[in-house]
């Protein structure tokens, strides 16, 4: 399973082989599935670390962090598998073999965030910090992840004369084979002329994002604004990357991936317009605080505020009457006279 992969511009060449371990004839440690992990892990980390920041407690933090790995996975493999149907449909028993290959980003973040919204709820935990923590380690994630794909020499573009063009026997494959499909969607290729390294502009687009929402962190006007910020930023790159890939998601004769990157773009600069306008036109300097600037929020870091709901629940708790206690119900003419007792009298209206 091993191959070269190279970049004949650059001079540089890579023996690839996209198995750690071969544990069985079907079961095997995979530098992808590692990659990935690893994104993962330091995305988490990041939320984590920062989690104070946003007025969040950590261990709270961390429950919904992991929830949202799991809703994320589940998503991924869900959007793969509703527009890739005709691989699936005659064995569905296919679409739980992850294993085999089949995830997308997008469905990742929608499954994450779904999650994310449940758990925010079981766990008390304000939704848009978290949010706001989670995508800025999202960006790193995805960073990290992309070279997933270097291994797995996969998620490349059309051919490109550029120096950083990539080649690969997997690649001048899947190019041959795909080759009149892709002519159908208006997109030429020759097998043996280098490729896009698309998965690289994507991580260094990541990258980037990661920086530029770490930078903005704590100039942040409003809770939310980081995970606008990341929909059009990763929008954007995605818009543009995914017009280069010769591996999109279809929709008919629609990529996917870019149309939903494209309504993303477009969703952020609204808000982050609508949102700017109201905070201008408000007489109020302190409209929208950070939730961290909050009572709430420094009592969260204080470790008081969990602490101060439980209590309030226990002593607004109903107490049962004794069952030798209980009022005995009034009846009738009794009950007539003492509810014109507990009537307050009406001044001046009979004078």
């Amino acid at each position: 399973m091993t191959e070269t992969l190279s970049f004949p511009g650059l001079g540089l060449e890579f023996l690839l082989n996209p198995v750690i371990v071969q544990i069985t004839d079907t079961w095997a440690i995979k530098w992808y599935g590692v990659i990935i992990t690893l994104g993962f892990v330091a995305g988490c980390a990041y939320a984590l670390v920062r989690s104070k920041s946003f007025g969040l407690d950590p261990d709270r933090a961390l429950d919904v962090l992991l929830g949202a790995v799991i809703g994320g996975i589940v998503g991924a493999r869900l959007y793969y598998v509703v527009f890739s149907w005709d691989m699936f449909k005659d064995n569905p028993a296919r679409i739980f073999r992850i294993w085999e290959g089949g995830i997308a980003i997008y469905g990742g973040v929608i499954g994450g965030l779904l999650a994310a919204l449940i758990l925010c709820r079981v766990r008390k935990v304000k939704l848009l910090p978290m949010m706001d923590a989670g995508v800025t380690g999202l960006a790193i994630g995805q960073a990290i992840g992309r070279w997933g794909n270097f291994v797995n020499m996969e998620a490349f573009g059309a051919n490109t004369t550029a120096p950083w063009g990539m080649t690969s026997p997997t690649i001048s494959r899947y190019l041959a084979y795909n080759q009149r499909h892709l002519a159908e969607l208006g997109v030429s290729v020759d097998p043996l002329t280098p490729v896009h390294p698309t998965f690289f502009y994507e991580s260094m687009w990541c990258l980037i994002g990661f920086l530029l929402l770490v930078w903005y962190t704590n100039r942040r006007r409003y809770d939310g604004e980081l995970s606008v910020l990341y929909a059009g930023w990763y929008g954007l790159g995605r818009f543009w990357i995914e017009g280069l890939r010769t591996d999109s998601l279809m929709l008919g004769n629609v990529r996917v991936s870019q149309a939903l990157a494209l309504l993303c773009v477009l969703a952020a600069v609204i808000v982050f317009i609508a949102v700017r306008v109201r905070i201008s036109r408000s007489d109020n300097p302190h409209v929208l605080p950070l939730y961290v600037n909050t009572p709430e929020g420094r009592a969260v870091l204080a470790g008081t505020f969990y602490g101060e709901q439980k209590t309030a629940v226990g002593a607004g708790a109903a107490v049962p009457a004794a069952p030798g206690n209980r009022p005995r119900r009034l009846r009738g003419a009794k009950r007539m006279a003492a509810a014109r007792l507990r009537r307050p009298r009406r001044r001046g209206l009979n004078r």
